[in-house]
């Protein structure tokens, strides 16, 4: 009989096709940039230090090496690709091989046991991981000083770069963690601004149909009755019908074309949880005029890829933005107290270019080097739109990257 493939989602189809949740699948979003990950075998060469820094090596050293790298190079692969909830077995099994090398390739051996530390922290509570750590590290000390009689600095110097490595990707593991909840959190925002405009939308469609047709529906029943009897009082029935059925047509035009600012609103919200995550303080306007729908989509759009843009490569302590209506233009203002500087404009900044052109606006830049950056989208707008965002008193002043940066 054939063999069937496993139908457990965690293992692979293939012994040689890395497994769904393993550590090298985890990295796939980080395309070719994961083969990187492969550099940190050239730290396996102290597996070879014996040749440096002993004079006379141990009997058997070829032999045992020449047993132990491949078979930890095995182990190394197996961590990777295999279920990362396996990880921490081939790790132990790492461990052991360099407790038995020890005695003939001292260098190798806590090479070894280094590298089977740095995988403990990837499954896991925080606490569970240093234990697991901690035991593999007590048992090579007590190896180190007892069997071997090393000197207690070398045990020491060996721990503490032990501890670091697993230390280091215990936290790269958390970091990558609090990612992806900061990016659900980001897609939680979004789906509930949406839910609660389709609600605003059902509320505000069913407020104004409900007693619209039932006005209709008596006038023209009215009208029908009138007909045989007083054909001049059925017509202005029949023409004060159709003046109401207008009028609903252009309040439900009115409500399905007022999503009032939900994109931009979602992503300022958004704005906040992403560059909070990056310790930069974001505050922006919390009464946002009504947008026209034409200018909705793409002002949201450049306003998530101006945050972008700040968190990325601003490196920036605070930031701002406020969309305003000033004179005959809505005035949307990201600013920034960053490095500033920007002296060529990136695919970002193009793209945003391209989004405001369409709008008939400008995208003005001011970038001075130390000072923030301030990108300023103006867009023209009409009597009708002015009606809809409403026309402010007087106009706020824009945010300042200089400002900022005071």
């Amino acid at each position: 009989m054939a063999a069937r493939p496993s139908t457990d989602p965690t293992m692979p189809t293939s012994w040689y096709q890395p497994a769904p949740d393993a550590l090298w699948a985890r990295l796939k979003a980080q395309g070719k940039l994961r083969f990187t990950t492969l550099f940190n075998l050239v730290w396996s060469f102290w597996a070879f230090g014996d040749l440096v820094f002993t004079p006379k090596l141990p009997a058997h050293w070829v032999l045992v090496t020449a047993i132990t790298f491949p078979t930890f190079l095995v182990l190394y692969a197996l961590a990777y690709t295999r279920p990362v909830a396996h990880a921490k077995w081939y790790a132990t099994a790492m461990a052991l091989v360099g407790y038995s090398a020890m005695s003939f390739n001292a260098s190798g051996g806590a090479c070894y046991v280094i590298f089977a530390c740095s995988f403990m922290g990837f499954q896991g509570s925080p606490r569970v991981c240093m234990a697991r750590t901690l035991a593999v590290l007590a048992v090579f000390v007590a190896l180190a000083l007892t069997v071997m009689h090393w000197p207690w600095q070398v045990a020491l110097v060996m721990t503490i770069v032990a501890l670091a490595v697993s230390t280091a990707n215990l936290l790269y593991r958390m970091n990558g963690q609090k990612d992806w909840e900061l990016k659900l959190s980001h897609d939680e925002v979004r789906r509930l601004a949406a839910t609660a405009e389709r609600e605003r939308i059902g509320r505000d469609l069913h407020d104004l149909l409900g007693h619209t047709l039932s006005l209709i529906t008596l006038k023209l029943e009215l009208s029908r009755r009138l007909m045989d009897r007083d054909t001049e009082a059925a017509r202005r029935e029949m023409e004060e019908a159709e003046r109401v059925a207008r009028h609903a047509l252009a309040e439900v035009r009115s409500a399905v074309t007022g999503i009032r600012a939900t994109g931009v609103a979602a992503e300022l919200a958004s704005a906040r949880l992403l560059l909070g995550s990056s310790a930069v303080a974001f505050d922006y306007v919390s009464d946002i005029p009504a947008l026209p729908t034409r200018m909705e989509n793409e002002l949201a759009l450049v306003l998530r890829e101006a945050v972008t843009n700040i968190h990325r490569h601003a490196k920036a302590s605070v930031a701002e933005a406020k969309v305003q209506v000033v004179g005959n233009d809505l005035v949307l203002c990201i600013a920034d107290n960053g490095r500033g500087g920007a002296a060529t404009e990136g695919n970002g900044l193009c793209g945003m270019r391209e989004r405001v052109r369409s709008l008939g606006g400008t995208v003005t830049l001011e970038s001075e080097k130390g000072k923030g950056t301030r990108v300023i989208i103006r867009v023209p707008m009409t009597d009708a739109d002015k009606r809809l965002a409403g026309k402010p008193a007087v106009a706020p002043a824009l945010p300042s990257g200089n400002r900022l940066a005071s």
